[in-house]
């Protein structure tokens, strides 16, 4: 949870009043992100990783930029991967970067100030080229589950995959990598216009790794059923590379996750 500097949070405007704030806010945010002035971070990383990227795409065989791309994080193994590929998929990983670092344990994050990165599913859904951890790329943490679980009145917010090696409850990646896997979404974003989605899981859910996790728990523990609640996702892409239907029970705010419609649809064509 950064203190993220920029236009969009207001601590270059501090003492404004609220409407010349918001107008001060506006204008800043479209001259930035106007074609004609990319913020000098943007346009270093462009000049200095847009070949490195575009290299990255033509070895894994995918057009750049992508029609589709998913990014999915594992914490224990602290890794994030880029995967990418055509709009009916399948996927195919792009490229792995390492945690530089991340705080908390495993576990989902549950209130402001418990220091914990995430579990579930999410989006990229803010841009922050001003960032005091060079770029960072904005998690839409809280999500409808979140805010059904959370432990406290407000669970948190601010959540960032950013470069630098510091972390409270972000992911950080270091400067360099944070200048590719920014212009991959950043890109990917602005051909689709869509949110790019990320998923974040305590570690890779296979038979393995949920043993790892229910090792000294009860099969009652509430923090059992709920990453259980996260393997269908996981195991469902292992087996299709097509990124899974994810939602919330409006009841329950359990997470509900279904094959993708693709794989759905490959599969009765087997049958």
């Amino acid at each position: 949870m950064h203190a993220e500097q920029g236009p969009g949070n207001g601590r270059h405007t501090r003492g404004v009043p609220g409407g010349m704030r918001t107008l001060a806010t506006c204008l800043l945010m479209f001259f930035a992100l106007s074609a004609h002035a990319e913020p000098p971070r943007v346009a270093s990383a462009r000049k200095s990783k847009a070949p490195v990227v575009a290299g990255l795409f033509k070895a894994a065989g995918v057009a750049w930029p992508p029609e589709q791309m998913y990014v999915r994080a594992f914490k224990h193994e602290r890794e994030l991967e880029v995967w990418a590929g055509a709009k009916a998929g399948p996927l195919v990983k792009v490229k792995t970067y390492p945690f530089c670092a991340a705080s908390g344990e495993l576990g989902p994050k549950r209130q402001r100030g418990d220091l914990q990165v995430p579990e579930g599913f999410y989006t990229i859904d803010l841009f922050n080229p001003w960032s005091d951890y060079h770029l960072s790329m904005r998690v839409s943490y809280p999500n409808e589950a979140d805010k059904r679980h959370k432990t406290a009145a407000d669970p948190g917010g601010n959540i960032f995959v950013h470069g630098d090696c510091v972390s409270i409850g972000c992911i950080a990646i270091e400067d360099e990598p944070i200048q590719e896997l920014y212009l991959m979404v950043l890109d990917t974003r602005e051909k689709t216009k869509r949110n790019v989605p990320i998923h974040i899981f305590p570690r890779r859910l296979d038979d393995k790794g949920m043993k790892a996790l229910e090792g000294g728990r009860s099969s009652t523990d509430p923090l059992v059923a709920f990453w259980r609640s996260l393997q269908p996702a996981y195991t469902f892409f292992e087996e299709a590379r097509h990124l899974p239907v994810t939602s919330v029970d409006p009841k329950t705010g359990a997470y509900v996750v279904k094959p993708a419609r693709q794989a759905r649809g490959a599969s009765s064509t087997r049958r």
